[in-house]
């Protein structure tokens, strides 16, 4: 009895199709597949902290974006409309592959890391950014981003300041070291709206480029 040969399996797909139509292949990204539409809808429904926040709505991606960029600008005034971009799309990758918590990141192997890279350079490339963010970029944006870290885990994420002390370290740099830190007052908005708000930070950083002037 013949036996009807099996079909060689197919490739996985390794492309997402964004509502914009492009289809970015997470092995390859091409930056001519990079919308900042799509980077804001995406950003906007990545919830920060697995979800578990309070309110009614997530933290988004996008508002934590937001948040690093303005911390940013109060650490080190001054700085250009491209490194304010650079800092405002430091997340951006999480558009298409999410927000991984860091206990997550921290017991996972795999290509990750490279994969994330590789979206990073791509979207940097997209918006005339240096592939590779700057060192004093880089070292700037990650003390705003753990900034941020510490006031998301108090105020939204159910923390308390002695636990998010050691985990985060004090939010130096912005406060006084003595006594405790003032809140931000963070609350997680409805996604639509951290959508437009991240957009419109975009086209004010974006507009600056453009003209030359520093980005307010």
């Amino acid at each position: 009895m013949s036996r009807t040969p099996r079909k060689p399996a197919s490739e996985p797909r390794a492309w997402q199709r964004m509502l914009s139509g492009r289809r970015l292949d997470l092995l390859d990204p091409s930056p001519l597949d990079v919308e900042i539409e799509d980077i804001a809808h995406g950003l906007a429904r990545v919830a920060r902290w697995n979800g578990q926040t309070v309110g009614d709505h997530a933290f988004s991606v996008a508002e934590h974006s937001l948040l690093v960029e303005k911390l940013a600008r109060r650490l080190q005034p001054g700085l250009s409309a491209d490194e304010r971009l650079c800092v405002l799309l430091h997340d951006a990758p999480e558009y298409v592959i999410g927000d991984m918590i860091s206990p997550f990141k921290a017991v996972m192997g795999g290509n990750y890391k490279e994969i994330e890279a590789h979206l990073q350079a791509a979207i940097h490339l997209r918006f005339a950014l240096p592939a590779t963010i700057p060192e004093k970029t880089r070292v700037l944006t990650k003390k705003a981003d753990t900034i941020a870290a510490y006031f998301e885990a108090v105020e939204l994420a159910g923390f308390d300041d002695g636990e998010a002390a050691r985990i985060f370290g004090q939010p130096n740099g912005l406060f006084p070291a003595s006594g405790q830190a003032p809140r931000l007052g963070l609350t997680a908005l409805p996604a639509a709206k951290a959508q437009l708000l991240f957009l419109k930070r975009f086209e004010e950083i974006e507009a600056a480029r453009q003209t030359g002037s520093q980005a307010r």
